[in-house]
């Protein structure tokens, strides 16, 4: 069987006129005084409120729902998550509110963990978020309004948390890592950097474009796989129903007229009495077969070697390493680009390969340059990355345009990543069906040769 996991777009998500680093564009705007960006409030990075809770919360705490009234009159209900209803209480008086009904509520929790999150969801969120903040709002504000106008059932109840998080005294980005299954590390990580350069509207503005652009492309290219896989599919099926069902009829049919059967019939036919007599052991076999590489593909050297076959699988692994390269230059040219250290932009552009191979040799890179080399070193000494990318990082490093320099790596090997693909797939269903026609063909002539030994013996 044959997965593609793909998550890749095939356009620029921003012009290229518009590659100088946003990191020093802090200089064309006045630094912003500690804990202020561009005129609303944001909590310092390293601030805590008070008797804040510091524990790591996971997707798994209890979920409180509560109706209070603030200082105005005004009535609120939310949500909150929290250890226990003593500490919602406690948070909820230090942010000056009269708490009316506090209560438990294990609806919220269930819909956050169930399922996954749209991507386009996210998308919207954070181009509505730039939006607001671009015309002044308080993120605060901004965060209620947006909890109030999402649907989503993934995404609300984390808006909701990170609004009372940020209440609480954590800066947005502090807020939105306890959220990782809908904030992942590339999101928090350039948010903490708009935060620190005072240019949340952009970042958040191009993370929108990051985002929709790699839903597009993954949408893209399920599509383009879709029918290939269905015709797969299909022929599994077909086959299989031939073998259980159709043979044993023919098989019966000789069996009555006494005919003696070619060896190749009769090997067809013991093959559909294995298929009838066993099916259940074929089903197990295979099922057996996908959760026993599953789970091996869970412990490390099982991940490793199982990435390591898939990029060396002809046509597919070159397309499989293509994509790689396409997301690791594009993702930590963005992250450059929006202000990220390059030894933090390498640990999450790892994690977000998702192939073991490619991520130990982004773990290497980073060892070889906290001994002093240079980035194009260790990448060109790992042999995964193709000369062209080596030598325009190379370039980028000493024309201090690296970031320029990955995207446009990422853009063209995003180009390339589409081309192979329309070209697998036009391959492949030509192939399916050429396969599909010798098969029933040599079912049908195995079948019918009997009959024509019988017609020939009647007519001697």
């Amino acid at each position: 069987m044959l997965f593609l996991l793909v998550t890749f777009r095939t356009k620029p998500f921003f012009p290229a006129s518009n590659m100088a680093p946003l990191w020093p564009c802090a200089q064309a705007h006045p630094a912003p005084e500690p804990g202020l960006s561009r005129g609303f409030f944001i909590p310092p990075y390293s601030f805590r409120a008070p008797g804040a809770d510091n524990s790591e919360r996971g997707l798994w705490m209890p979920y409180f729902a509560y109706t209070a009234v603030d200082p105005s009159g005004r009535q609120v209900k939310s949500f909150m998550e929290a250890d226990n209803e003593a500490l919602v209480l406690s948070k909820l008086r230090d942010q000056s509110l009269q708490v009316l009904d506090i209560r438990e509520t294990k609806k919220v929790a269930k819909k956050r963990v169930a399922g996954k999150m749209k991507a386009k969801a996210l998308v919207i969120f954070s181009r509505q978020f730039a939006t607001m903040i671009d015309a002044g709002i308080p993120i605060l504000r901004c965060l209620e309004i947006l909890a109030e106008q999402t649907k989503d059932p993934i995404l609300k109840p984390s808006i909701l948390a990170v609004t009372q998080d940020v209440k609480g005294g954590l800066s947005l980005n502090e807020a939105m890592a306890k959220h990782p299954a809908v904030f992942n590390k590339l999101y928090v990580n350039m948010i903490r950097a708009a935060e620190l350069g005072g240019i949340l509207d952009i970042i958040l503005d191009r993370l929108s474009s990051f985002l929709e652009y790699e839903s597009e492309v993954k949408a893209k290219i399920k599509g383009a796989m879709m029918y290939p896989v269905l015709v797969l599919i299909f022929s599994q099926i077909m086959l299989f129903a031939l073998f259980s069902f159709v043979l044993p009829r023919f098989k019966g049919i000789f069996e009555g007229m006494d005919v003696e059967m070619p060896p190749v019939t009769a090997a067809l036919f013991k093959m559909g009495d294995f298929c009838q007599a066993y099916w259940w052991m074929i089903l197990l076999f295979v099922a057996g077969t996908f959760i026993g590489l599953k789970l091996w593909g869970q412990t490390p050297e099982g991940r490793y070697r199982l990435d390591m076959v898939k990029l060396k699988i002809p046509v597919v692994g070159e397309l499989a390493l293509k994509m790689s390269v396409a997301r690791f230059c594009r993702t930590f040219g963005t992250l450059i680009n929006s202000g990220v250290p390059m030894m933090r932009g390498l640990e999450i552009v790892g994690e977000t390969l998702g192939n073991a191979v490619l991520i130990e040799a982004i773990d290497k890179t980073r060892m070889s340059i906290r001994e002093g080399n240079r980035l194009c070193v260790p990448l060109t000494e790992c042999g995964l990355f193709p000369l062209m990318v080596t030598q325009m990082i190379d370039v980028g490093e000493e024309t201090g345009r690296l970031s320029e320099m990955l995207v446009k790596v990422g853009d063209f090997y995003d180009a390339e990543v589409d081309s192979t693909v329309k070209g697998l797939t036009s391959m492949i269903e030509p192939l399916l069906i050429i396969f599909l026609g010798v098969v029933v063909g040599f079912i049908a002539i195995s079948v019918m040769a009997p009959i024509f030994k019988l017609v020939q013996s009647v007519q001697e």
